[in-house]
């Protein structure tokens, strides 16, 4: 097994609310030392110039010279994050020669899943060489492509991170004999399915919508950027018709391996409807999507944990409660940073990446064997 490294993780998910931060020392396998986080939102003008590279990125196609096309908004991404290292670096009076790489993942514009008849297309805006210049230090990015080029989803990526921080729990939380599903709710809800005491396969796969769509409706309707603690949705009642159409899309059905975009659902549905009864719907919608993922493990979990910043809407932590089955925990309840999970994992790829160990496997990203990946940009 690799040496121990110490790496900082770098994260910003398809909600495009800001930058993930944290220090973790790891050999990139079940050793895991917590260091320094921090969350830095982007500006505003920032989040909106994000979400617009979505919209835009959904015409493209692989003959597009995709990165060329937002070469300033890439630009702009990489300082940022530059920016995020250095103000964790002061916070945690650290210096650049304290860290050994830094995980990139950059901001996604544009996931699209291969299919029986394309193949897949992922753009994920950030500079790495550019990034490794402005902090002194290693850098490792571009983690998807690999997996796609060997006919993988590219995602989910965080699988095998989720694997190795489920063996920290608390064996009198967690009957160390049953499986944990951790739940990531970005702007996509995320699932890993871990199998303990040796039974069965690691599963992941993206389940449904996470807060993309609340967030969307939220801004078409109040020009609020979120349901800040799903308090719009916790005073509106669910549409059960609505809920059960959206219900129906294909996807939830389908086995994985399996990924989504930002923008693979759509509000179309909800047209009509007020403010609160439709973030109400939303909510439904994301939990019941998640909780569908069950038909695709192999077991149903004891425990379900939930990270990300959907763990702070309080109706949709309800909803959780109400339609999955066993215990339900923030990630802040058993002593993980949930702000911060995406972010450690990214640190925990890096050091994987350099000991050229893999990144995915086939019960994760339908990869056809495990595969190692990343970009390495020397500083």
């Amino acid at each position: 097994m690799a040496e121990k490294m110490t790496a900082l993780g770098l994260m910003s998910g398809t909600s495009a609310d800001g930058i993930d931060a944290a220090v973790l020392t790891t050999d990139g396998d079940m050793q895991l030392e917590f260091g320094a986080s921090l969350v830095q939102p982007y500006r505003e003008d920032q989040r909106r110039a994000i979400q617009d590279a979505m919209q835009r990125a959904q015409t493209l196609t692989a003959e597009d010279d995709l990165k060329s096309l937002f070469g300033e908004l890439e630009h702009d991404i990489t300082l940022a994050h530059a920016a995020a290292v250095k103000a964790l670096l002061e916070e945690a009076k650290l210096s650049p020669s304290d860290i050994d790489v830094i995980g990139f993942h950059g901001q996604t514009v544009l996931h699209r899943p291969p299919t029986d008849t394309a193949n897949g297309l992922t753009l994920q805006l950030g500079d790495g060489n550019a990034l490794a210049a402005a902090t002194g230090i290693d850098v490792v990015s571009d983690f998807r492509s690999a997996d796609m080029a060997a006919g993988g989803h590219g995602a989910p990526l965080a699988p095998l991170y989720h694997q190795a921080l489920v063996e920290t729990i608390d064996p009198d939380i967690a009957d160390p004999a049953k499986p944990v599903m951790v739940i990531n709710i970005g702007g996509i809800a995320n699932i890993t399915y871990v199998p303990r005491g040796g039974r069965g396969p690691l599963v992941a796969f993206d389940a449904g919508p996470g807060n993309g769509l609340m967030d969307d409706w939220m801004q078409q309707m109040s020009g609020e950027p979120f349901d800040n603690y799903g308090d719009a949705a916790g005073r509106g009642l669910s549409d059960p018709d609505v809920l059960g159409a959206l219900l129906s899309h294909r996807f939830f059905e389908k086995e994985p391996p399996k990924s989504l975009d930002r923008h693979d659902f759509s509000l179309k549905r909800l047209e009509g409807m007020n403010v609160d009864k439709g973030a109400a719907t939303l909510s439904a919608f994301t939990a019941c999507g998640i909780s569908l993922a069950t038909h695709h493990t192999p077991d149903e979990p004891d425990t379900w944990i939930i990270c990300g910043g959907g763990r702070k809407n309080n109706t949709l932590m309800k909803n959780l409660n109400e339609f999955v089955g066993g215990q339900v925990f923030s990630a802040d309840d058993i002593d993980w940073n949930g702000d911060v999970i995406e972010a450690q994992a990214m640190a925990y790829l890096a050091v994987r990446s350099k000991a050229g160990l893999p990144l995915s496997v086939p019960s994760t990203t339908g990869v056809k064997e495990p595969t190692a990946g990343g970009v390495l940009h020397q500083a």
